[in-house]
């Protein structure tokens, strides 16, 4: 990982509500409803879900998860008018391993 991507993943990680975030789709068994339309977490969870726990706005929530899709922090899935958001395990710990070997 470069310094630009460790930049951008620091950026993305300095707001308390992102950090919730990825903080609860690490369980997102414990901290969300399975979605009506699919009734499991397969391919994590319904953006709706996340604002709705969150109480933000739409535009606040779709440009917080955008960043941290954008970064790589999540992966998006779509199902019909739904778009499902998990953790990127891989580049989490990528970006984890490159901290640990920077400092």
């Amino acid at each position: 990982m470069n310094d630009k991507e460790i930049l951008e993943i620091h950026k993305v990680l300095s707001n308390s509500t992102r950090m919730d975030i990825l903080k609860w789709l690490k369980d997102p068994e414990a901290n969300f409803p399975p979605h009506k339309e699919l009734g499991h977490f397969n391919d994590g969870v319904c953006g709706q879900n996340i604002q709705d726990k969150t109480g933000l706005s739409q535009p606040t929530i779709s440009h917080y998860l955008n960043n941290m899709q954008k970064c790589g922090l999540l992966i998006t899935t779509r199902h019909g008018k739904w778009t499902y958001f998990k953790r990127n395990e891989a580049v989490i710990q990528q970006f984890l391993n490159s901290i640990n070997k920077i400092l």
